[in-house]
Order: C-alpha cells, then sequence, then structure tokens
C-alpha cells in the first residue's frame, strides 16, 4: 500500500511539470510566443503655417517682364524657379510677344528666353543669361495627391505688389476656363487664394512648402479682370511636362 502512495504521489508530480512546461512553452514547443505589440501610429507629415510656407518659397519667386521697344515694361507677372540649373516656370501669356526680364528674389537681374513652351497649358520654361549667386529653386510636391478642401498659399507679383501672399483652399479639380487669350484650358486646379493680375506664372503652394501649381488665371465673368474668388493653377506635374501627378522635368 505505500509504495502505490509513493508511486501515485511521484505520478502526480510529474503531471503537474508537465502542466507547468506546457503553460510555458505552449504545446507546440519551441521559443514562447512573443506578445503582440501595437501598430505603430503613422507619423504625420508637418503642416506650415501660411508664413512658414510664405518663408520657404520666397527666396525661389521671380519678377517676370515682358519689354518693348526701349526696354519698355509692356506686362509684368511672376515665375518661380523650378530647377538647381536656374529653370525659371511661368504662364505663357506673361512673356509671348516680347523680350523678357527676370528679376530674382534677391534683386539680381537678367535677361531671359523662353526656353520651352506649351500652348495648350499656357506655361513656359524661362532660361536665363545670368544666375544669382545663390540660388534656391521651390521643392516641387505631387499635384496628384491634391484634394478639394486642402489648404493652399498663392505667391505672386499681383498688382504690382512683388512677392504677395495669400492664403486659401483648393475648391475644385479638374475645372476648365478660359485662358488670356481665349483659349480654354483643361485639368486645372481650381483655389480661393486672392489673386489678381500680376499672379500669372506664380506658384501654387501646399502646407509643406511644395509647389503644386503654377497660377494662370481668374475667372472674370465681368472682364475687369480683378478677383471675384476663383482662381485657377496648371497641376505642376502638367507644368513640368508630366502629367498632373507627375514631377518630372521640363520637356524641352
Amino acid at each position: 500500500m505505500r509504495r502505490w502512495t509513493v508511486v501515485g504521489a511521484a505520478a502526480v508530480v510529474a503531471l503537474l511539470l508537465l502542466a507547468v512546461v506546457l503553460v510555458r512553452w505552449g504545446p507546440g514547443g519551441g521559443s514562447p510566443a512573443a506578445a503582440p505589440s501595437p501598430s505603430p501610429e503613422p507619423t504625420a507629415t508637418p503642416q506650415l503655417t501660411t508664413a512658414e510656407v510664405y518663408e520657404a518659397v520666397a527666396p525661389s519667386i521671380v519678377i517676370v517682364e515682358r519689354l518693348a521697344a526701349g526696354e519698355r515694361v509692356a506686362g509684368t507677372g511672376t515665375g518661380v524657379v523650378a530647377s538647381d540649373t536656374g529653370v525659371i516656370l511661368t504662364a505663357l501669356h506673361v512673356v509671348n510677344g516680347g523680350e523678357v526680364r527676370v528679376t530674382f528674389a534677391d534683386g539680381t537681374r537678367s535677361a531671359a528666353t523662353v526656353e520651352a513652351s506649351d500652348p495648350a497649358n499656357d506655361i513656359a520654361a524661362l532660361a536665363v543669361a545670368s544666375l544669382p549667386p545663390v540660388l534656391v529653386p521651390a521643392t516641387i510636391g505631387n499635384s496628384g495627391r491634391l484634394a478639394v478642401g486642402d489648404p493652399v498659399v498663392a505667391v505672386g507679383n499681383q498688382l504690382g505688389m512683388t512677392s504677395s501672399a495669400t492664403a486659401g483652399v483648393v475648391s475644385g479639380l479638374d475645372r476648365a476656363a478660359a485662358g488670356d487669350d481665349g483659349s480654354k484650358l483643361a485639368g486645372l486646379i481650381q483655389f480661393d487664394a486672392a489673386v489678381n493680375p500680376g499672379s500669372s506664372g506664380g506658384p501654387l503652394v501646399n502646407t509643406r512648402g511644395e509647389t503644386i501649381g503654377i497660377v494662370v488665371a481668374l475667372a472674370n465673368p465681368t472682364r475687369a479682370g480683378t478677383f471675384i474668388g476663383i482662381g485657377f493653377a496648371v497641376p505642376i506635374g502638367t507644368a513640368l511636362g508630366g502629367g498632373p501627378g507627375s514631377d518630372d522635368g521640363p520637356q524641352r
């Protein structure tokens, strides 16, 4: 009887040890399963204030002047330095029909020529004769990621007031509007940041400080030529020659 008691006690101990092993290692053996860790929170892209957006893009803003005989200024618009080689994007109607002069943000002046043009989208790429000592190209964004309601900033030389910033939102996408010469422009970004004569060719900038469009037109039902709450920009991918959601370089 005592022998069976000892054997029974040993069996109980063995079962307890087995239970401990199963609990610790699991029925499949091997290392213990790691406790599930929570998924990392996605890192939000920092959003700049309007002042910070302006500070980021202002060094890339250019005054664009169309000159008549005797270097008389016949028209004024805006441009933006779009590459580290000094290519300037602007609206084609700003530079059509005359010699071109540009003034960089640091005051450097230079003659410029139309290196490439896209009449269907009212876009011109300018090459300059001389660059400033420090060239600051704009950061190019992806206009294909825009959504209605996204905040934007327009910077330009409207009504002769150089490098003016206005803020608003994207009001619509894939819009059509009449160009300066009456031609129809399509695939445009509609926005409500104020623009006026002189703004054409300037950048439309997102809250990451990236240029996502080139201003080309404003709604003008009264033919007064002043802002009534609707402006239009060519998506930067289209302006660069690669399509609305592209950031390819200018086509020559």
